[in-house]
């Protein structure tokens, strides 16, 4: 499990002090997260503060393959060998990983983990595997081979492993979206990482805005995104890459190929009504290429996006509706 410190939990500033502006700031997931809402009573804000960093910290220990007393990590071990019990949320979540790996055709498939170590970024001295190795590791690669009954799940192979990176983060601001509404919290925005749902508005605006990155000057933004009850994330391989005898190889693996992606495809952006929905339509577009990524962000209901190359970027038929030139 990644460090998770509560960094700040304070008023954004005084002048906020009067509209019940509310900042939590956080580490988990290996990122930084951020929950920003408006609610006029300390003692509902203070109680909500509490429940979110705790269901986050839960949610963590619970899914993490990096921990050995998660339950992905049980799940890993025991492939090949035994079922183990899961609770009705793990069921809810697998439930999803069912709907998604057959809305993108198989591209989300949180069965990757043996590709995704095979090709380790953060490696002090990273490798390319061999033909050999990638194609054990995609023989171990298939949601199909998960099996499941009510409370239970099995690993049909040795070597098989899941990995949730695919959709925990997003999965969880949904989650802490739900949440806020429990406690009556209707403007909120949720930041984990990037992934961020943006619910009703922030006292004296009537929109969140999000910064959209600039995939060739990172750091920087291009425009953003004027949100209500909706949710934005992105995927792309600019930041999160290494360099190897003048090639880079991104951190995004196609597990059809046993390769990072090598399509052109720098960044998507994707707009939907859950980030769940944003993040994997996100990460598929990437893998999909240009073309065939934004169609099926196009003919995903409810959803918009732009897609950046090195040269250009194409955007769906209605995220204008959103964007705001900076």
């Amino acid at each position: 499990m990644s460090d998770f410190l509560q960094l700040n939990v304070s008023r954004v500033a005084t002048s906020d002090l009067a509209r019940g502006l509310f900042r939590v700031e956080f580490r988990a997931m290996g990122t930084t997260c951020e929950i920003q809402f408006q609610c006029n009573d300390e003692g509902v804000a203070g109680n909500f503060k509490e429940a979110a960093l705790d269901w986050v910290r839960n949610f963590e220990a619970t899914y993490t393959r990096f921990e050995d007393s998660s339950l992905v990590s049980r799940i890993n071990r025991a492939a090949g060998r035994d079922w183990v019990a899961i609770d009705p949320e793990t069921e809810a979540l697998f439930d999803l990983c069912d709907r998604f790996h057959f809305i993108t055709r198989g591209l989300f498939d949180p069965t990757n983990l043996p590709i995704i170590e095979l090709w380790d970024y953060k490696a002090r001295h990273p490798r390319i595997p061999t033909d050999e190795e990638i194609g054990r590791a995609k023989d171990l690669v298939g949601w199909d081979k998960v099996k499941r009954k009510p409370g239970r799940v099995y690993l049909e192979k040795v070597g098989m492993g899941i990995d949730l990176g695919g959709i925990g983060k997003e999965y969880a601001v949904d989650s802490v979206a739900l949440l806020a509404r429990d406690f009556g919290i209707g403007d909120v925005l949720i930041n984990f990482g990037g992934d961020v749902a943006a619910l009703g508005h922030p006292p004296g605006y009537t929109h969140w805005h999000i910064g959209m990155e600039d995939p060739g000057n990172p750091g920087k933004c291009w425009g953003s995104l004027a949100l209500n009850d909706l949710c934005v994330a992105s995927s792309g391989d600019y930041r999160r890459f290494f360099d190897l005898n003048g090639k880079r190889y991104g951190h995004i693996v196609d597990h059809r190929k046993g390769y990072p992606i090598a399509n052109k495809v720098q960044h998507v952006t994707v707009v939907a009504g859950t980030c769940t929905e944003s993040g994997i339509l996100a990460t598929a577009a990437c893998l999909l290429g240009e073309e065939e990524g934004m169609e099926l962000i196009n003919r995903f209901f409810g959803a918009e996006g732009c897609l950046h190359t090195k040269f250009k970027r194409i955007d769906s038929h209605g995220i204008y509706h959103y964007m705001v030139s900076d």
